[in-house]
C-alpha cells in the first residue's frame, strides 16, 4: 500500500505546477495586457458609434447571446440571460427610434486576461423615443467584455443612472 501513496503523491507533485499555472492566472505580459486594453476600449468606441448610428437594435452585435450574460439596471435585472436580451431588444427598438450613446472621457479598462476584461466608465445618452420625445440620462457602466471566435462581446452590464430619467429640454 505505501508504494501506491508514493506513486500517487509523486503524479500529484508532477502536476502542481501545471495547475498552478492554469488555474485563472492572470496574465502578467504587460505587452499583452496593454494590447487587451487597447482592444477593448477600441471595442467600447464601435459600440457608442454603432449604437448611436443603428439605434437599440444594434446591442445585439454587443450582448453575448449564452446563458452567461445578464444585465441590470438600477440593480435590477433587466435582462437574465442573452436569450432574454435578444428577445427584448426588438421591443427596445419600437419604444426608442434613436440613442446618442456616449462615454465619459474616463473609460477604464482593466484587462483580466487575454480573453476578459472589466470595462467601466461615465456614460450619457440622448435617447428619441418613439413618440418623438427625448429623454436625457447619464449615470455610470460596467461590464465584463469577453473575446469569443475572435470578438469581443459583453459578458454582463450593469447601468446605473446618476438621476432618474427626465424629459431633454
Amino acid at each position: 500500500m505505501r508504494p501506491h501513496f508514493a506513486s500517487l503523491f509523486a503524479v500529484l507533485c508532477s502536476l502542481l505546477p501545471l495547475l498552478f499555472c492554469s488555474c485563472g492566472a492572470r496574465q502578467t505580459d504587460p505587452a499583452r495586457l496593454n494590447a487587451v486594453k487597447n482592444e477593448v476600449q477600441t471595442f467600447a468606441r464601435s459600440v457608442a458609434e454603432n449604437v448611436t448610428r443603428r439605434g437599440p437594435s444594434a446591442w445585439q452585435d454587443y450582448f453575448e447571446n449564452s446563458s452567461s450574460f445578464f444585465m441590470a439596471v438600477d440593480g435590477r435585472v433587466q435582462f437574465a440571460d442573452g436569450a432574454a436580451a435578444q428577445a427584448g431588444i426588438p421591443a427596445l427598438s419600437r419604444a426608442i427610434s434613436k440613442i446618442e450613446l456616449q462615454w465619459g472621457r474616463d473609460l477604464r479598462v482593466d484587462p483580466l486576461t487575454q480573453d476578459l476584461a472589466v470595462i467601466a466608465s461615465p456614460w450619457h445618452e440622448l435617447m428619441t423615443l418613439a413618440d418623438g420625445s427625448h429623454m436625457d440620462t447619464s449615470g455610470y457602466f460596467t461590464a465584463v467584455a469577453e473575446r469569443r471566435d475572435g470578438r469581443w462581446q459583453f459578458r454582463n452590464a450593469h447601468w446605473s443612472s446618476m438621476q432618474s430619467a427626465a424629459p431633454a429640454k
